[in-house]
């Protein structure tokens, strides 16, 4: 009982901009697991008000990784843009050896980013926000070519996220990312069933 009454006060006590922040992150998810590419229009919005967010909550590799979702969301729209003039590019799978590769990169960044935010920043929580960091940097490109275990990885992430922005009192977005646990299950099996009828 005690958790929900936190949540609630939390909420109440949420800024303006993070609800917004929030609200077109979900488009954005929303949209792209039904590989429509006006999510990564919401994607840029979402991204723009959390590097001012992430920013001021001294989160500051989620702030670099906001500004590099917003890169990606040009990336993405672009990339999704052309495919819609070649028939659409199809989700593919990756071989186990290239996830292998992706995952040892990932944690060598996470634990060399965590370190020196650990020990040189007065950075929040600087483990999970490299992990997080590292961990999104690569599967958010694996969105923009249609890798469907994609989905897979962002489970994982979004459940570090949602511990990470819970301890920084930023309650709605927790709550967001619990949402994207939720989509990135839907993502999966729906990409999947694009995957084995393609």
């Amino acid at each position: 009982m005690e958790i929900w009454k936190t949540l609630i006060e939390s909420l109440r006590a949420t800024e303006f901009l993070e609800y917004l922040a929030v609200v077109t992150a979900v488009l954005y998810l929303l949209f792209i697991s039904f590989k429509k590419t006006i999510g990564w229009l919401f994607a840029a919005i979402s991204s723009m008000l959390y590097i001012f967010i992430c920013y001021i909550s001294q989160l500051y590799l989620e702030t670099g990784l906001q500004l590099f979702y917003l890169i990606m969301a040009f990336y993405g729209w672009y990339m999704w843009t052309e495919d819609s003039k070649d028939n659409d590019s199809p989700v593919i799978k990756w071989p186990v050896r290239y996830h292998f590769i992706n995952i040892l990169i990932s944690t060598i960044l996470f634990a060399v980013m965590g370190f020196i935010f650990d020990n040189y920043t007065n950075q929040a929580n600087p483990y999970a926000d490299a992990f997080t960091t590292s961990f999104s940097l690569t599967t958010t490109y694996l969105v923009t070519i249609k890798v469907l275990e994609n989905w897979l990885y962002w489970l994982v992430v979004d459940l570090v996220a949602m511990y990470l922005f819970w301890n920084n009192s930023l309650s709605l977005t927790s709550v967001m990312y619990f949402s994207f646990v939720i989509t990135s299950i839907y993502g999966y099996f729906k990409w999947q069933k694009i995957f084995r009828t393609q």
